[in-house]
C-alpha cells in the first residue's frame, strides 16, 4: 500500500479483480482502498474524486490510520452469521442489540441475503428476546406497520452521501 497512487484506473482495475483469487492480505488492501476511494462506501459504486479537495487515500497517513484501528479492535469478536442465529445465540437479559437491517425498500442495494419478508421475521424474533434492541430504519408506513408493537421514534437526520443535504426521516425502534 505504501507504494500504491490513487487513480481511476487503478481503483477500476482494483474493483473488477475477483477477490477470490488474492491473499488474504491483497483483499485486506484491496478493500482499503476501495473503501477509501469509492462513493458513498458501496463496493461497487463510482470513483470518488473531488475537483477541489486531494484524494482520500493517503499513503502517508496509512501507518497511523492501521494503527488506531488495530487499537480500536483488540479485543473485539467478529461474528459472520445470519441476523436469526446471531440473535438467537447472543440474547441475554443484559444483552443490548443495535440493528441496521438494509432500508425498506432497498432490500437488495447491498448484494443478496435480505428479503422483504425478513423484516416481519425479525419483528417476530425481537418480540421474544430477554434482551433489548435498538433498530434504525427509514421511516415508511409499512415499516411503522411491522414494527407497531414496539416502541417507534421518528427522527430526521442528514446523510452526508451525495450532494443533497435535505433532511430525510427514519425511525428508531425499540422495545
Amino acid at each position: 500500500l505504501k507504494f500504491q497512487i490513487t487513480s481511476r484506473a487503478e481503483f477500476e482495475r482494483l474493483r473488477d479483480t475477483d477477490p477470490s483469487t488474492l491473499t488474504d492480505l491483497e483483499r485486506a488492501a484491496r478493500f482499503l482502498y476501495l473503501q477509501k476511494n469509492v462513493f458513498g462506501g458501496k463496493q461497487s459504486g463510482g470513483f470518488a474524486v473531488h475537483p477541489v479537495r486531494s484524494g482520500r487515500f493517503d499513503t502517508t497517513k496509512l501507518g497511523a490510520i492501521l494503527d488506531d484501528l488495530h487499537e480500536r479492535m483488540a479485543g473485539v469478536v467478529i461474528e459472520c452469521l445470519p441476523y436469526g442465529e446471531f440473535i438467537t445465540r447472543y440474547d441475554r437479559p443484559a444483552t443490548l442489540f443495535y440493528l441496521k437491517p438494509p432500508y425498506y425498500g432497498c432490500e437488495r442495494y447491498y448484494g443478496p441475503g435480505f428479503e422483504r419478508a425478513d423484516f416481519e421475521k425479525i419483528a417476530s424474533q425481537l418480540a421474544g428476546i430477554k434482551g433489548r434492541f435498538i433498530m434504525s430504519l427509514n421511516d415508511t408506513p409499512q415499516a411503522r406497520d411491522i414494527y407497531s408493537d414496539f416502541n417507534i421514534e421518528g427522527v430526521e437526520i442528514v446523510y452526508t452521501v451525495g450532494q443533497t443535504r435535505e433532511p430525510r426521516k427514519e425511525v428508531l425502534i425499540s422495545n
